[in-house]
């Protein structure tokens, strides 16, 4: 177990996956931000609409 573990630490092939799963995790957060901020205002978008289409 400690040799993988040294392996993982003196290699950068380690480092590369740590680097795509921390890209992958900021995507994430900002992807979810993004829909979070703009949620509200598709709401009112389509409630607009449904208004509008109403007789």
């Amino acid at each position: 177990m400690k040799r993988i573990l040294r392996r993982l630490l003196h290699t950068e092939e380690g480092q590369d996956l740590i680097e795509y799963g921390l890209l992958a995790a900021f995507i994430s957060i900002a992807a979810l931000a993004a829909v979070k901020a703009i949620g509200p205002l598709v709401v009112v978008l389509y409630e607009a609409v449904v208004t509008a289409m109403t007789p």
